[in-house]
C-alpha cells in the first residue's frame, strides 16, 4: 500500500469513527429518576402555557439520539419544538433497566407504556399530565433519518395552539 493510500484509508476511518461517536453522543442522562423528570416537565410547561414532548429511549439506541439531533439541528424544526413544548429525553433501557426501578416502572405507567412502538417512541402531555397522543417514530423516518415535513406536521398538528 503506498503512502498516500495509507493516509487516505487512515483519513476514511477516522472520520468514520467520527460520525459515529457524534451519533452516540449521550443525549439521555441515565441518572435523573424518570418519573420525577416527568412531574418537573409537566409543571414547567403548564406554567409557560406548553405541553410536553417525552421522548422515551436510551443511550444505547442509534434512532434515538439521531432524532434528537436531526431536531436540535434544524433551527425551524428547533424553534418550533421550543415554543411550543417543553422537550424531554426519557432514560428506558429494555435490556438493562437502571436506576430507581419503581420510578421507571412508575414513569412507563404514565407515558402508557409506550413501550410497544419500538423506540425511540414520542407521547405528547399537557400541562396536565393528560396524555394526548402517542407517536411510533418509525412513521417519521424517511430511509436512513428523519424526515423534516413529518417532524414539522407532527410538531405542529400536536402543539398547544392547534388543540385549542
Amino acid at each position: 500500500m503506498t503512502a498516500k493510500r495509507t493516509i487516505t484509508f487512515i483519513a476514511a476511518a477516522l472520520i468514520t469513527l467520527a460520525a459515529a461517536a457524534q451519533e452516540r453522543a449521550k443525549v439521555y442522562d441515565e441518572s435523573i429518576n424518570p418519573d420525577a423528570q416527568i412531574t418537573q416537565a409537566v409543571a414547567k410547561a403548564s406554567g409557560e402555557g406548553k405541553f410536553v414532548i417525552a421522548q422515551l429511549g436510551g443511550n444505547w439506541c442509534k434512532w434515538c439520539i439521531r432524532l434528537a439531533r436531526f431536531i436540535e439541528g434544524d433551527p425551524e424544526l428547533k424553534q418550533l419544538v421550543d415554543e411550543n413544548f417543553e422537550y424531554i429525553h426519557v432514560n428506558y433501557n429494555p435490556r438493562e433497566p437502571q436506576g430507581d426501578a419503581e420510578a421507571t416502572a412508575a414513569a412507563l405507567k404514565r407515558l402508557g407504556n409506550p413501550v410497544r412502538f419500538g423506540f425511540p417512541v414520542l407521547v405528547v402531555l399537557d400541562g396536565e399530565g393528560k396524555i394526548l397522543h402517542t407517536q411510533d417514530s418509525a412513521l417519521l423516518e424517511s430511509g436512513e433519518g428523519y424526515d423534516r415535513e413529518k417532524l414539522l406536521r407532527f410538531f405542529s398538528n400536536w402543539s398547544p395552539s392547534a388543540l385549542k
